[in-house]
């Protein structure tokens, strides 16, 4: 279940030296005959953006949207670090094209970690080639855990779906993502790859749509990368799909990649699902359900696992969107806490069994008009205070 479950593909973890533990920091993707295939990418909007989120967006246009490899490194994300980690971006997308058999704009790059430190080249450099030896296509897990930061756990996917011609197709993915989540998109990297054939536009397209449903409805603590890419590689092995079916599969691999990251994210000890209905707009359900998720109050609230709808009559209240107190409709669990501007009788002991649960169930209706959103949130705990007080 990864980036190697689909055909043609091939992947590799290994140690370089990044981290200090000793843990597995370099991955490579690509495609195993070293073509290039249809490549997409969405990236961060953050306007501090680092060398290898420029790297992919020049190589990409440079290529027309083809690509045969994608280079990862973890522990140190290249952010802040001027011209001198622009070159080093390159070199590793030059490093790359030599061990794949491609030219380097067809190689894309992603780095995570701490910023404003110089990559440590003179371990990265001597590592690609052997890294490259190493692909497999049995190499997807490796890769998704020599990508992981703070991470606990590696995050992979799969999806599948009917291919036109009667066959099936193949959407893998492997991702990181633990901590500075907020859209667009989220401390996340992921990589996706298909046997699906499509092309560039389309597949820009459609990942947008994609992201647009999953990664950009997670947010842990409203804080958005330097960094952040997902980058789609497509075979088209499998041949022609229909758009729908693909851009479901997708979303569907996007969906499972960002909630094993609100699941993973640090500290966290709960995983929210906040569905926002009855808003004048989606614009407005979207507006409520991001500020409810980020406010540390509610946040608080959730790890102390109470159901005090209280906060977030509150919070939905101050978002600046339609609101009255006498239409909104609080339930924790599918039970109902407040609504008709009053809190309301439950079931004490269920709903006590629900917020003691790793995932919590939240709904709001908002009482004014047909307009819904979704977002996966996390509370706020000691532990997520202790992991981003220190830069070392």
């Amino acid at each position: 279940m990864s980036v190697t479950s689909v055909p043609g593909f091939v992947a590799a973890g290994t140690t370089c030296g990044i981290k200090a533990s000793g843990a597995p920091d370099l991955a490579m993707v690509a495609t195993a005959d070293g073509a290039p295939v249809t490549a997409a990418g969405v990236f961060t909007s953050n306007l501090m953006t680092a060398p290898p989120v420029l790297a992919c967006r020049d190589h990409l246009a440079a290529t027309g949207g083809r690509a045969a490899a994608v280079v990862l490194n973890s522990g140190n994300a290249n952010a802040a670090t001027g011209a001198t980690g622009r070159a080093d971006a390159e070199e590793m997308c030059r490093l790359t094209a030599e061990a794949v058999g491609c030219t380097p704009d067809e190689v894309l790059v992603c780095s995570t970690g701490w910023i404003g430190f110089p990559l440590p080249m003179e371990l990265i450099a001597p590592a690609i080639g052997p890294l490259g030896d190493e692909l497999a296509d049995d190499g997807g897990p490796a890769a998704a855990r020599a990508m992981m930061t703070t991470d606990t756990v590696p995050k992979s996917t799969v999806a599948t779906g009917d291919a036109l011609d009667g066959g099936t197709f193949t959407v893998g993915g492997v991702a990181k993502g633990a901590a500075m989540l907020e859209p667009n998109m989220a401390t996340m990297l992921a990589v996706l790859t298909t046997d699906a054939a499509v092309d560039a536009e389309v597949a820009t397209r459609l990942l947008r749509d994609a992201v647009g449903v999953s990664f950009n409805c997670l947010t842990v603590d409203g804080a958005e990368s330097t960094n952040d890419t997902v980058l789609l590689l497509a075979s088209g092995s499998a041949g022609p799909v229909d758009e729908v079916t693909l851009g479901g599969a997708l979303a569907d691999a996007c969906r499972d990649l960002a909630v094993q990251m609100a699941d993973d994210a640090e500290g966290s000890t709960k995983t929210v699902f906040l569905t926002v209905t009855g808003a004048a707009s989606d614009a407005e359900a979207a507006k409520g359900a991001r500020d409810t998720a980020n406010c540390q109050l509610v946040k608080c609230s959730w790890y102390g696992a109470d159901p005090y709808w209280g906060r977030i009559a509150a919070e939905m209240g101050a978002a600046g969107i339609a609101f009255d107190p006498e239409t909104i409709t609080i339930s924790y669990g599918g039970q109902v806490v407040y609504s008709d501007g009053i809190t309301q009788p439950v079931d004490e002991e269920a709903l006590a069994i629900h917020m003691a649960g790793r995932r919590l169930d939240l709904d709001v209706d908002l009482g004014q008009g047909d307009g819904s959103a979704w977002i996966v949130t996390t509370d706020l705990s000691h532990a997520y205070i202790d992991e981003n007080m220190r830069t070392s």
